[in-house]
C-alpha cells in the first residue's frame, strides 16, 4: 500500500479523509453526512410548502442518505449539491432559499466533510425566517437544540468543537 503524505492544506485536517493525509475515517465521514441530511430534512417541508414542484432539495437529501450508506458516489453527491444550490438561486422566497442551501450543504458533505455545518446553519436560518420576528431567536435556538439532540455520540465532540471553532463564520447560530 502506498504511503499517503500528511495533509498540509488550509482545511481542518479532522475533516480531511485519511486517504488524503487527514484524520477523517470513512465511517465518521458517513455519519457526518447522515447527520447533515437529517438537519436539512427537518426543514424540508418549509421548502415544499413554497416550491411544491421543485424536488431538487429532496433529491439532494436522498442522495446524501444514499452516500452515507455507501449507495451513491461522490460524483452523484456533487451533482445533487449543484442542483440543490441551483434551486436556492431559483427560489424567490427567502425561507425556501435557505432550506435549499441546507440541502445542498448536506449532500456536499460527501465531497468535503467540513460542509457538515452548512446544513444545520441554513436550517436554523430557515426556521428563524419562517417565524414571527418576535419569536425568531427562540425558534433558531430550539432548532439548534433539536440538531444537537440528534448528533450521534461518535461525532458529537467533533461537531460541537467545530461549531465553537467556526462560531464567527456561522454567526454564533450554534449557541444554544
Amino acid at each position: 500500500m502506498a504511503r499517503v503524505s500528511q495533509y498540509t492544506g488550509r482545511r481542518d485536517p479532522r475533516f480531511v479523509g485519511i486517504h488524503r493525509g487527514g484524520l477523517l475515517d470513512e465511517p465518521t465521514h458517513r455519519l457526518l453526512a447522515a447527520w447533515a441530511a437529517e438537519c436539512a430534512e427537518h426543514v424540508l417541508p418549509l421548502f415544499a410548502a413554497k416550491c411544491p414542484d421543485d424536488d431538487r432539495p429532496a433529491r439532494a437529501i436522498e442522495t446524501a442518505r444514499a452516500w452515507s450508506r455507501g449507495e451513491a458516489t461522490v460524483t452523484e453527491a456533487r451533482e445533487a449539491a449543484f442542483a440543490a444550490h441551483a434551486a436556492a438561486r431559483d427560489a424567490t422566497d427567502p425561507v425556501a432559499r435557505e432550506v435549499a442551501r441546507a440541502c445542498g450543504h448536506a449532500v456536499a458533505t460527501a465531497h468535503m466533510a467540513d460542509h457538515e455545518l452548512g446544513a444545520p446553519f441554513y436550517a436554523i436560518r430557515a426556521v428563524r425566517l419562517a417565524s414571527p420576528a418576535s419569536e425568531a431567536q427562540v425558534a433558531g435556538e430550539c432548532e439548534c437544540r433539536w440538531q444537537r439532540d440528534r448528533l450521534p455520540d461518535a461525532i458529537r465532540e467533533l461537531v460541537v468543537s467545530d461549531q465553537k471553532l467556526r462560531a464567527a463564520k456561522f454567526q454564533s447560530a450554534f449557541d444554544c
